[in-house]
């Protein structure tokens, strides 16, 4: 900068000769030099305090932002609509508007210290994420649109959606080419410029580009066709529309559309599921369980007990029994209340914390261990190594189920994500598995969970086959068999995490083993039992 006002001093200040001093006239025509020189020194002065009062207003933004966030993180981050909109402020924004602040003539010591703090901050990779956990929990949870938009998740407030962010939300579901999203978004975009909206982030005719043709993709030409009429009102010199605008009076001309209209704008009703596995019963038993809804009456209810229970007489469970609520007899599941006290939960997620990383599962094909759309969490697993505590809680789980934990797994330690899931899966592994059998201590004939975290909205896990759905209750256990007495895997144990639709969902699971169980649950006399 200081070689910068070196260059305009000389620049203003010599005349094309260096023996001022020989002439009064010229002396006097080098004091409009200084006078400009001060116009000059003023000028940047003033454009620096506009740039320093905009680096301002951003820190202010910034501290007022995490300060409001950091009183109780889980609950804001764990709000599906807070979380896109902080995604979207550090990828989309910061491009756009942000990073052009930080530059624009500031040291670069500044420029240096943020790019090394922006390795924390979220990527596009999150945004994509984060746009595709809002429209998952807005499929399985059935939420309005314009509720979203407006705030309300679930009943749930949160910050409301812009213009801009509903476009931004439609533009990349379009870009996924998943249309029947993108015109959900960019409908609400429209609607809120047509309430007047001060929005200007987004274009008319940009959202109309972005939904005339996704309606087109789903079927609707003639509303197309309308939107892409009233677009080139816009922007008659569009490069695609008048392409466009052919191409649909053409087809409304020689097709004779077979679709279901709704009001006079030519609007349809399209229901069509994401893809075909989505269609599936028991894909729209598990949302509907997911939702709280009752879709199969409990055969066993009438027979179902809470009581206190030691089974084997444990030492570990003499003066405090397991609080168990049976939820399932054939397959027994059953929830044990008050089982894992908070001092342990703290130090799972204290151990746990700087070991998470994204969980993954095994490809039935090749065996191998991957990440997958369908389980969106991170975990870890921790062993009495990392904690005597740990090794107290794998005592407890022993004493409550009465099982071994010699040939058991370590604890696994999950933190689900925006919208974080697993879809319908068992816990065994099945003969068609090339590792099924190659374990030595045998396949999963049993799995305990632990509920670390309440959740106030979503999360529940399901069995869509049973009907049966447990909504997280910090402090509480779920039991259940995975295999018959014989080895064989019991199908109806097909489970899921739904969706997280408010918070922040941690559990932690103990996958027992067969070996080490031969008499503590020994065959039966009948083939399945």
């Amino acid at each position: 900068m200081l070689e910068l006002w070196i260059a305009v001093i000389a620049t203003v200040a010599v005349p094309g000769t260096c023996d001022l001093y020989s002439s009064i006239t010229h002396l006097q025509s080098a004091l409009y030099a200084e006078r400009d020189i001060a116009k000059e020194i003023r000028d940047y002065v003033q454009s620096e305090q506009e740039r320093l009062q905009k680096l301002n207003r951003l820190a202010d933004e910034f501290e007022s932002h995490s300060a409001t966030a950091l009183q109780d993180p889980d609950k804001y981050m764990g709000n599906p609509v807070n979380a896109y909109l902080f995604v979207k402020h550090f990828t989309l924004d910061w491009d756009n508007d942000i990073d052009v602040i930080i530059r624009n003539n500031s040291r670069q010591e500044l420029s240096s210290k943020i790019d090394e703090m922006r390795q924390f901050l979220p990527t596009y990779e999150d945004l994509s994420g984060s746009v595709n956990a809002l429209l998952r929990l807005q499929d399985t949870y059935k939420l309005d649109t314009a509720e979203l938009a407006s705030g309300n998740v679930g009943g749930v407030s949160s910050n409301e959606l812009s213009a801009w962010d509903c476009f931004e939300l439609g533009r990349l579901a379009y870009n996924n080419e998943d249309f029947y999203h993108t015109i959900m978004w960019m409908d609400e975009a429209l609607s809120k410029l047509n309430k007047g909206t001060t929005d200007t982030g987004v274009k008319r005719a940009d959202i109309l580009d972005y939904l005339a043709f996704s309606l087109y993709k789903q079927g609707n030409v003639r509303r197309a066709l309308k939107l892409t009429n009233e677009m080139l009102v816009l922007a008659p010199d569009h490069p695609r529309a008048n392409g466009n605008k052919d191409y649909y009076e053409k087809l409304l001309k020689e097709e004779d559309l077979n679709t279901e209209k709704r009001g006079d704008d030519g609007d349809i009703i399209n229901n069509r599921q994401l893809d075909e596995y989505r269609s599936g019963k028991e894909y729209s038993t598990y949302e509907a369980l997911c939702r709280g809804e009752d879709v199969k009456e409990n055969k066993y209810r009438h027979r179902l007990v809470c009581r206190y229970t030691n089974k084997n007489n444990n030492p570990v469970l003499i003066l405090a029994p397991a609080k168990e609520e049976q939820l399932y007899l054939d397959p027994y599941v059953s929830m044990f209340h008050d089982s894992i006290r908070d001092h342990e939960i703290h130090l799972i997620k204290h151990l746990a914390t700087p070991k998470l990383d994204r969980a993954t599962v095994h490809n039935p094909k090749t065996g191998k261990l991957e990440t997958a759309t369908y389980r969106v969490s991170k975990s870890c697993w921790l062993s009495g190594r990392d904690s005597p505590d740990i090794e107290k809680i794998n005592t407890r789980i022993s004493a409550v189920t009465g099982l071994s934990m010699d040939t058991a797994e370590e604890l696994q330690i999950a933190n689900y994500g925006i919208g974080g899931q697993y879809e319908p899966h068992f816990d065994f592994a099945r003969r068609r598995e090339p590792t099924a059998f190659e374990m030595e201590v045998g396949n999963r004939i049993a799995t305990f969970m632990f509920y670390i975290s309440d959740v106030p909205a979503g999360g529940a896990t399901v069995f869509p086959y049973l009907g049966l759905k447990i909504f997280p209750q910090k402090g509480s256990a779920v039991f259940w068999y995975n295999l018959f007495k014989n080895g064989e895997g019991i199908y109806d144990t097909r489970h899921a995490a739904c969706p997280v639709l408010v918070g922040s969902k941690w559990v932690s699971n103990k996958w027992i083993h067969e070996r080490g169980q031969e008499f503590r649950r020994p065959c039966g006399l009948k083939e399945f039992e």
